[in-house]
């Protein structure tokens, strides 16, 4: 097959020559567009910012499906014994932890251990005394809306559960400093049954 002459390089090697066949413009813009999106992709995804992994969007998928299935359960009222019962339910523990990751990490940690709000991993607590006072705290506030009030903003299943998962972290051992103890130190959480075990602390180093 003959070649124009114009379209054939000038170096040679041993006699051989090269045609001259560029790049499709469009195959080099991709070329150097995924080079320049490369950056931002990997400090967006790859920089351990919390929600933003692979796993981070698997638990939020789970926890979107389990949603989907609130009309199983009913309204869950924030009450003591539905508190207490949902601790140990650990599929709906993941609705808990997507909306504590998603409203809460700011404030309080991503473990739990304090930043701006309370460490939530020790024994001593300002507002809450009793189980059921987690709930409370969630949707109403607290400290002059310090802690802001969540009933208009979460679903009442989510308010209780994750008030369960927040109960479930106290005990727990944080893979980072906590904040220092706050407020007055409380008993075990009490259950409506009083000879239900209380569930073990939630584990949440990495």
């Amino acid at each position: 097959m003959s070649m124009d002459n114009e379209q054939v390089r000038e170096h040679s090697f041993d006699g051989i020559q090269e045609y001259d066949n560029p790049l499709p413009g469009w195959w080099k813009f991709l070329f150097w567009a995924s080079i320049l999106f490369s950056g931002p992709y990997f400090f967006f995804y790859h920089t351990g910012v919390e929600g933003r992994s692979v796993a981070d969007d698997y638990n939020a998928a789970v926890s979107a499906n389990l949603r989907l299935q609130f009309a199983e359960i009913g309204e869950l009222k924030p009450d003591r014994a539905t508190i207490g019962k949902y601790m140990g339910e650990s599929n709906w523990l993941k609705v808990g932890e997507s909306v504590y990751k998603s409203n809460c990490v700011s404030c309080h940690g991503a473990e739990g251990q304090g930043l701006v709000g309370p460490n939530l991993t020790d024994d001593f607590y300002k507002n809450v005394i009793h189980l059921e006072d987690i709930a409370k705290v969630v949707g109403e506030g607290a400290a002059a809306q310090a802690m802001p009030a969540w009933k208009n903003r979460l679903h009442p299943n989510e308010l209780v559960l994750v008030s369960a998962y927040v109960a479930r972290m106290r005990g727990s051992k944080p893979s980072m400093a906590g904040k220092e103890p706050y407020g007055q130190r409380i008993g075990p959480w009490e259950t409506a049954d009083a000879e239900t075990k209380p569930a073990e602390p939630i584990k949440t180093g990495g």
